[in-house]
């Protein structure tokens, strides 16, 4: 099979990430020719200089347009880019030496016209994003829904770490015009189009998500508000594992009231919970400290997508 890979990366104001970015791109241990195609979203900082400087290293091509967000400039880039297979990544994530040559390796022996891989905390990250990612990614918290070996049949990939074929985009057309969730969105109509999904495990990269915890709020509050329009977009996709998150805030609620008047254990099966995620996560993290800060970016998500999916859903 002939893989020829176009990597897409929208940028929007993040000159330093790409940076970043590029410099682990120039250390991929992938043998075969690629390319490298960045997408300036009408950015106000720009990203031309930093490009400049990887032109002897990477094959890559600088792109501007107005700004029109994420998901239309990724199909801006696919449109001009002259590869078959598109890997399509944010700005803010860092590639492991070997990510292209496990992608091209699995895509030989198992093909699919598109493909999600997982996303990890990176050593150098701060405490705070590594609390951000095991609040995100843990078991404990969301299932292990964007990483788990066993989602392998109909996963759903993200945008962050993504794989789609030529075919694929020219068949379905992209990203849609959403702001949210249009890598889901991308996602349900590939099935739609009878196209296969996978999950590659030791596809991974370093993301490193929002660095404040407003930002990671705000970032939640956005993806659950969204989830009940896709839901309705694509009913057969509904599960009730998304309403957990507005579950746990009533929950918590319950447990504060029966504590006021002294019937205190719902309360302790809510501690009981959070220490599992201490105890799991500075295990995972080597790190009591991350532990906590896991417990705060763990409710933090957990109220911001659970608004969030109160509000989109009433």
């Amino acid at each position: 099979m002939n893989l020829n890979f176009s990597i897409i990366i929208p940028v929007y104001n993040r000159p330093n990430e790409i940076d970043e970015l590029l410099q682990s791109i120039s250390q991929q241990t992938f043998k075969e020719n690629f390319e490298v195609l960045i997408i300036e979203d009408g950015s106000d900082q720009k990203s031309d200089k930093i490009v400049e400087n990887y032109r002897d290293e990477i094959e890559i091509k600088y792109l501007s347009k107005p700004n029109t967000g994420a998901g239309l400039s990724r199909n801006f880039g696919m449109k001009n880019a002259t590869g078959n297979y598109f890997i399509i990544l944010d700005s803010d994530v860092l590639l492991p030496p070997t990510y292209l040559d496990t992608v091209f390796t699995h895509l030989l022996s198992n093909y699919t016209d598109a493909f999600g891989g997982p996303d990890t905390a990176h050593k150098n990250f701060t405490d705070l994003q590594k609390a951000i990612n095991y609040a995100m990614t843990a078991i404990l918290t969301t299932g292990g829904l964007r990483g788990n070996k066993k989602s392998k049949s109909k996963f759903q990939p993200r945008s962050f770490n993504m794989g789609l074929s030529k075919k694929a985009f020219v068949k379905t057309g992209g990203f849609s015009d959403r702001k949210i969730g249009e890598d889901i969105d991308l996602t349900f109509r590939l099935w739609e189009h009878n196209f296969d999904t996978q999950f590659i495990s030791d596809a991974f990269v370093y993301h490193k998500r929002r660095t404040s915890i407003p930002q990671f709020f705000k970032q939640t509050y956005a993806f659950g508000k969204e989830r009940p329009k896709l839901n309705s977009q694509y009913p057969n996709t509904a599960k009730i594992t998304y309403w957990f998150p507005s579950l746990f805030i009533a929950g918590f609620l319950v447990s504060l009231i029966a504590l006021f008047y002294a019937f205190p254990y719902p309360f302790y099966i809510l501690c009981c919970y959070l220490f599992l995620i201490l105890v799991d996560a500075s295990i995972k993290n080597k790190s009591f400290k991350i532990g906590l800060l896991s417990v705060l970016t763990s409710t933090v998500q957990f109220f911001g997508y659970g608004l969030g999916f109160i509000k989109g859903s009433f």
